[in-house]
């Protein structure tokens, strides 16, 4: 059984240089430093000429033009994946296997689970929404002192679930869970954990009942959802702290928390990667 490691704070500073096979027709000297973590629901990042063109496993990726460029591995990413730059580099990167908890979810509202016919049509127009909302290519000349400096919490409080974990509602085996959820009352301000710009504000989507989506540049997305309140509007541009909403439980939710999540172009990330220890409790708080 594979151990998943601790979760550390991404930055320049703390971030590890990532162990990789290099293929013979490349010298070490001729790839890129790779900094964040390797894992599934992992972010990383690098730096090569500008210019220069990057895939990872066959997939163009963007890069900055100061030669930055960025990734992520999905839930269920392969143990191996390859990154070429050029013709001249070829890099093997191992991608830590995580294990994934069961969490059986009772009391959502029924309707959410098996949706009535006559909502089907909303449904599909709603996920259309957000996939456009999370498609646009926005440039950020910021990007790299967000991921350098790390992400803050929206809220603090309670961890009530996790990236991952296969959801099972009120019986029915439902998709993996792909955010944090972070149980706080309703009403709780939510902020802006990096700088951003909001591409869609929603206050009752049929699943996530208030729902902003803050997009923090080359692909990269946080969204937040169960809103009691929605504070922005789409276009707002947002700085770390920002307010975006109040916390409440909206959509198909059993208590007021905050599920946010993020992602990479189609690929889901875990926030929790990118934030430090949530803090403890005030005592008496």
């Amino acid at each position: 059984m594979k151990t998943t490691k601790p979760l550390t704070r991404l930055s320049l500073p703390l971030a590890l240089a990532i162990g990789c096979g290099i293929a013979s027709t490349a010298n070490a000297s001729d790839c890129p430093q790779l900094l964040g973590d390797p894992r599934e629901g992992g972010l990383i990042w690098g730096q090569v000429a500008p210019g220069a063109t990057v895939t990872l496993d066959d997939m163009p990726l963007d890069v900055l033009p100061n030669g930055y460029f960025v990734a992520a591995f999905h839930r269920d990413a392969p143990a191996v994946s390859q990154l070429t730059v050029d013709d001249h580099c070829r890099l093997a990167i191992d991608v830590d296997q995580r294990e994934y908890r069961i969490q059986r979810v009772e009391g959502v509202p029924q309707r959410t689970v098996t949706p009535p016919p006559e909502q089907l049509e909303r449904i599909r127009r709603e996920r259309a929404l957000v996939a456009a909302a999370k498609g646009e290519f926005i440039e950020r000349p910021d990007w790299l002192m967000q991921i350098d400096g790390g992400f803050t919490w929206p809220v603090t409080g309670r961890i009530s679930g996790v990236y991952g974990s296969q959801r099972v509602y009120n019986g029915t085996p439902g998709n993996p869970h792909y955010g944090v959820d972070i149980a706080v009352p309703t009403g709780t301000p939510v902020r802006a954990p990096a700088a951003g710009r909001v591409t869609l504000a929603e206050g009752d989507l049929f699943y996530s009942g208030g729902t902003v989506i803050l997009d923090h540049g080359y692909g990269l997305s946080s969204s937040f959802l169960h809103l009691s309140e929605v504070s922005v509007a789409v276009g707002d541009e947002l700085e770390v702290g920002d307010l975006i909403g109040a916390v409440g439980a909206t959509g198909r939710a059993t208590g007021p928390h905050l599920d946010w999540r993020m992602s990479w172009r189609d690929r889901r990330v875990d926030p929790q990667r990118l934030v430090p220890v949530m803090p403890a409790p005030t005592p008496g708080g």
